[in-house]
């Protein structure tokens, strides 16, 4: 099965069936993430639908549709399963497990939720191995989907041309509810060479139990309203209200993320919680910044990508990796995100479909670098606007 990305303004008037022919599923533990592709069977006629064309010398269907990304709480995964069952979600492959049907599956959710998927939807999760599709997801991406990695500092969202000739070897910074590091060297070569504990689940179970907010995105839009400096310590309170010149640290520098909550005469419940909010998020994105900069000096790796769906697009999520990264690399390595950066596991796992390899698929995936993906805002409820689904051809070979 490979996939084709379609240029801007290509068929964007398209609306997809209900019916879902290929799903996907990323199950983290916080987290549920979904990749699925709608096919249109009112084209199934159309020109732009070849049926058992001929594709580098083997018989080959290609369907056109969409390829859609929706996410749930994993701790409501009840929900996700709905969701599932009312859009008919799933994949017959006969050729593997008699008639019935398998979804493919990655993260420890599909170990976690396998009996449940079989007795809620009848469907057998065909599980992946997390790294490995982490590493495929970003592969795909970054070599097939113009305009997916760009920049962040400053305010300024910059995209960055890759080079496909010299991509490899980067460090893949995946942020989920904990973080791993993975030295990436090539389609299927890799390596897992560091993480942290501190991630997505410590913003969110730290962040709840601060706050009292109830979903992670709630979290998220407190923190954006919040001011850290009424309780984080900087290095102007320490010194007068000016700058430590000689080692290079402005007065406005954090010296102490909540420091100034040890001497103030308040308790808990005297602090804004976007306040609270607000430092968290910055003591944990200035602590992952560091520790990615420090595992790419390591290795002597100098372009970053961070992915997974603790950084959701935030701009001051990204300013803060971004400063943190150049601050420690004294501008010599650069922090990179991604458009689809909390799908990379999920895409990966939907890739596996595929059974002509990877190298192959990626060729398949190749766009015209002067188009973009097209994003039609069809999505449903459940996905987020800057991940609306994307006009495709689905090789089903």
């Amino acid at each position: 099965m490979d996939l084709e990305v379609t240029p801007a303004g290509a068929n964007s008037d398209t609306r997809s069936d209900s019916r879902i022919s290929h799903l996907a599923l990323d199950i983290g533990g916080t987290l549920a993430k979904l990749v699925y592709f709608s096919g249109n069977e009112n084209l199934l006629n159309d020109d732009r639908v070849q049926s058992s064309a001929e594709v580098g010398g083997r018989s080959s269907s290609i369907l056109h549709g969409r390829l859609h990304f929706a996410k749930f709480e994993t701790g409501k995964i009840d929900e996700c399963v709905a969701f599932i069952n009312s859009k008919e979600l799933g994949s017959q492959h006969p050729k593997e497990l008699g008639n019935g049907k398998i979804v493919k599956a990655t993260g420890g959710g599909a170990f976690k939720f396998a009996d449940l998927f079989r007795e809620k939807l009848d469907v057998c999760l065909d599980k992946e191995d997390e790294m490995d599709c982490l590493v495929a997801g970003a592969n795909f991406l970054l070599k097939a989907v113009h305009q997916e990695a760009f920049t962040y500092i400053g305010g300024q969202k910059e995209f960055v041309q890759i080079n496909q000739d010299d991509l490899y070897p980067f460090l893949l910074v995946n942020i989920g509810s904990g973080v791993s590091m993975i030295k990436v060297d090539g389609n299927g070569k890799f390596e897992r060479v560091s993480g942290t504990s501190l991630g997505g689940g410590t913003f969110w179970g730290l962040g709840k139990l601060l706050t009292k907010c109830n979903s992670f995105d709630e979290l998220l839009e407190l923190s954006q309203q919040g001011n850290n400096r009424v309780v984080d310590m900087l290095v102007g309170d320490i010194y007068g209200g000016g700058d430590y010149n000689k080692i290079g640290l402005s007065s406005t520098a954090i010296a102490s993320s909540f420091g100034k909550t040890v001497s103030a005469n308040k308790v808990l419940e005297n602090y804004r919680t976007e306040d609270l909010a607000r430092s968290l998020l910055r003591m944990i994105s200035n602590n992952i910044g560091q520790l990615a900069y420090l595992t790419a000096l390591r290795f002597g790796l100098r372009r970053i990508f961070f992915g997974g769906f603790f950084i959701r697009g935030q701009c001051y999520t990204m300013d803060t990796i971004s400063v943190a990264v150049h601050y420690w690399s004294k501008g010599d390595a650069q922090a990179m995100f991604m458009r689809h950066e909390g799908f990379l596991g999920a895409l990966g796992a939907f890739m596996s479909y595929n059974k002509q390899g990877p190298d192959n698929f990626i060729h398949l995936m190749k766009q015209d670098p002067k188009h973009e993906p097209e994003f039609d805002g069809t999505a449903p409820e459940e996905e987020d606007s800057e991940y609306a689904s994307i006009d495709c051809f689905l090789d089903l070979a």
